[in-house]
């Protein structure tokens, strides 16, 4: 029975968390993680396979990936280049299946963690293709007619972006578990894991600019837990005090290296008129 994950030195992870991931790994059901960008899906991962004490391996999801390329590949074009070379290697196909991500999840000798990053984005049938190996955890390879079948069963861990919906039959073979934005208290202990030297006023008042910002109405992209570290490491970088946060803020003004924070111009602007607005209401 594999170790309980629970928080780390450098990862606070929540109760409900903390329940989600060790129901998943009871269950024996892949851990479907949503929340908003930045807020540590991909980064739960390498700390659940480090608690777990078992290997990571990470098969990033894009709009052209396809299934099978998880399983297996037939590499068609070395066999006829090595062919026409006079290669011997030609005789036996295995020499040409490129093994993928879910084969070597298959694979591993002591069980691993394997991170199937951003499914989102792949077309609507990805997720589909994969129901029927992850629920076997084996699969058939046409090419040399054998079936491959894992070893122990991996920790899945599936992240989304919720940029489309997934199907309702990959859904319910999940564990869900959604991240809640970490409120104030909570974020402030995820800053002090990799800042434990800040002091304490300066990220009272880091906190409450961030936390602030991400109140202003109309944003398209809120910041995330990521870029608040990004833009502390500057305050700190630039040894910025509490005290210039606090004139930032009274003077309703930009707060400094902004651009760690807000990614785009529409946001910059409404940044511009909510503070505006706010110097013409003092």
């Amino acid at each position: 029975m594999p170790a309980r994950f629970d928080s780390t030195d450098s990862y606070i992870a929540t109760e409900d968390l903390t329940v989600a991931v060790n129901a998943s790994v009871a269950l024996q059901r892949p851990l479907l993680v949503k929340g908003e960008p930045g807020t540590g899906k991909t980064v739960l991962a390498h700390e659940v396979a480090a608690s777990l004490g078992m290997p990571l391996l990470t098969w990033h999801v894009k709009s052209t990936t396809k299934a099978q390329q998880g399983l297996y590949e037939y590499d068609a074009v070395a066999r006829l280049r090595d062919s026409q070379l006079g290669s011997d290697k030609v005789n036996d196909i295995a020499n040409y299946i490129v093994r993928g991500k879910l084969w070597d999840a298959f694979a591993a000798e002591s069980g691993c963690v394997l991170l199937i990053d951003e499914i989102d984005k792949a077309d609507i049938e990805f997720p589909n293709d994969l129901l029927l190996e992850l629920d076997r955890m084996q699969f058939f390879v046409y090419e040399t007619q054998k079936t491959v079948e894992a070893k122990h069963r991996p920790v899945v861990i599936i992240t989304s972006n919720n940029e489309k919906e997934l199907p309702d039959a990959f859904l319910r073979r999940c564990f869900f578990h959604y991240i809640r934005f970490p409120d104030e208290a909570t974020m402030a202990a995820i800053v002090q894991t990799h800042y434990p030297d800040l002091h304490k006023d300066l990220l009272n008042e880091a906190l409450g600019m961030f936390f602030g910002l991400r109140e202003v109405t109309g944003l398209k992209k809120k910041p995330s837990t990521s870029e608040l570290l990004d833009w502390i490491r500057l305050l700190v970088i630039e040894r910025v005090t509490a005290d210039q946060l606090k004139d930032t803020e009274r003077k309703k003004d930009v707060p400094p290296f902004v651009g760690s924070m807000v990614k785009n111009e529409q946001d910059m602007q409404r940044l511009a008129e909510w503070l505006g607005g706010r110097r013409r209401r003092r």
